[in-house]
């Protein structure tokens, strides 16, 4: 099932017992594993919300991960769709437990300015949006446009209004020397330790795609190693298990990058309930330059017709990004422009600072007029799949759409019939 020489490396690697655990468990199912959204709901609240499918907490983020005992149809659960929780490998929640470390160091997470590097489909973005709160600014990052866009509409779903989403080179980040306090770099592997998961990535496996992987990671590295600054922190990861990708890689960025490597640790299947995966702690050498700053108010970006909301603190650094990098999305968009009315974002729905939102407006003179409408399962499912949806006993005009108190989007209701703003990349395409 597997190459021989990956299977040797286990070997040689672990030792002949723990490397058969291993292989016996990438034969096996792959664990199922979500996260709450801690801004919309707690843990309680998502072990409720699945019952008896709900297990134990993940080990190393007891507050946020939760274990399922099978795989539900998430695309058919509104609360998904809502951004109450996301699906995630248990293993890489472990960045979340990290980064907490790195912010404890330079002070607490208010005010730290963060980089996803390597970040789509998203799960380490929204959880380093979950730690670090309003009151810092996250650039996630993703080079292939497709899976930019996908990212996007994750960290859109997550409602934090701290995020820009960039497709960029990571040469591109270079320029930026000393701007990011924090840096997450979940490197493009091998992907052994998703080979229960990815038949693809047997496929590929060879000893010289590891060598070129760990080649291409140290590029990748060297070149966003300026934009730390001093006394800064990086998190290095990888979902594969061999030492070239893993510890060979984290001792170079100490030795030749210049850093303190504080941590390691490797999860293997059958030891640990989750996929494969490997992280490290590393400090950048120097002095951190100064206590991050703690402010939370919020302000208004207007592009064109687009009208957003973003923290006052980084506001002034969206203008920097955007000559190095290419911006696919910043901020939390609220409105759009149209003559004198304004026209509802579908991220304003999403978002976990409406009523913030719409203060900001109003003290513009700016109004936005809509109502909220709470809709039962089936509603909620006709919405998100764009079928047609009447509401005839709801006040006309646009109307926020809610699920069990979870903002799903907005619709214009003329009565008859309701006109959907759910962007049609959102609409799901399965029914029960």
């Amino acid at each position: 099932m597997f190459p021989s020489e990956f299977i040797n490396g286990l070997r040689e690697s672990l030792g002949l017992e723990r490397a058969e655990r291993v292989l016996d468990a990438l034969a096996s199912d792959p664990p199922v594993s979500v996260r709450v959204n801690p801004f919309k709901r707690s843990l309680p609240d998502l072990r409720a919300h699945f019952g008896p499918l709900a297990a134990e907490p993940v080990e190393w983020a007891p507050e946020e991960g939760l274990y399922l005992r099978e795989r539900p149809s998430f695309t058919l659960d509104p609360w998904f769709h809502a951004g109450a929780y996301y699906v995630q490998e248990a293993s890489s929640m472990y960045v979340g437990a990290l980064f907490d470390q790195a912010a404890a160091a330079l002070g607490g997470p208010d005010g730290l300015r963060v980089l996803d590097l390597c970040a789509a489909p998203g799960g380490k973005t929204t959880q380093l949006l979950s730690h670090g709160g309003h009151r810092s600014l996250l650039v996630a990052n993703e080079i292939v446009p497709s899976r930019a866009t996908i990212l996007a509409e994750n960290v859109a779903r997550w409602g934090v209004p701290g995020a820009v989403v960039t497709s960029s080179d990571p040469s591109a980040f270079t320029p930026l020397r000393g701007f990011f306090d924090v840096v997450v770099v979940d490197a493009p592997c091998s992907g052994e330790g998703m080979f229960r998961k990815d038949a693809k990535a047997v496929e590929e496996w060879s000893p010289d795609a590891v060598r070129l992987c760990a080649a291409r990671q140290r590029r990748i590295l060297s070149a966003v190693w300026p934009a730390l600054a001093d006394g800064g922190f990086l998190v290095y990861s990888t979902c594969t298990f061999n030492r070239q990708e893993d510890e060979d890689n984290a001792g170079w960025i100490a030795s030749s990058l210049g850093a303190e490597l504080l941590s390691m640790r490797h999860f293997y299947p059958g030891e640990a309930r989750g996929e494969g995966f490997f992280a490290a702690l590393l400090r950048k050498d120097g002095s951190f330059r100064s206590s991050p700053s703690g402010e939370a108010a919020l302000t208004l970006v207007q592009k064109d017709d687009l009208v957003k909301v973003f923290p006052k603190a980084f506001a002034g650094d969206l203008s920097k990004l955007g000559k190095s990098l290419k911006i696919i999305a910043s901020g939390t968009a609220v409105a759009t422009v149209k003559g004198r009315d304004l026209v509802p974002e579908a991220d304003f729905a999403l978002s976990c600072v409406r009523d913030e939102g719409m203060e900001l407006l109003a003290a513009k003179g700016m109004r936005l007029s809509s109502e909220t409408v709470a809709v039962n399962r089936e509603e909620a499912l006709r919405f998100l799949s764009k079928e047609p949806l009447t509401l005839a006993d709801a006040p006309r005009g646009f109307l926020l759409l809610t699920y069990e108190g979870q903002g799903l989007g907005f619709v214009k209701n003329l009565g008859n019939r309701c006109n959907s703003l759910l962007p049609a990349s959102r609409r799901i395409r399965i029914r029960m």
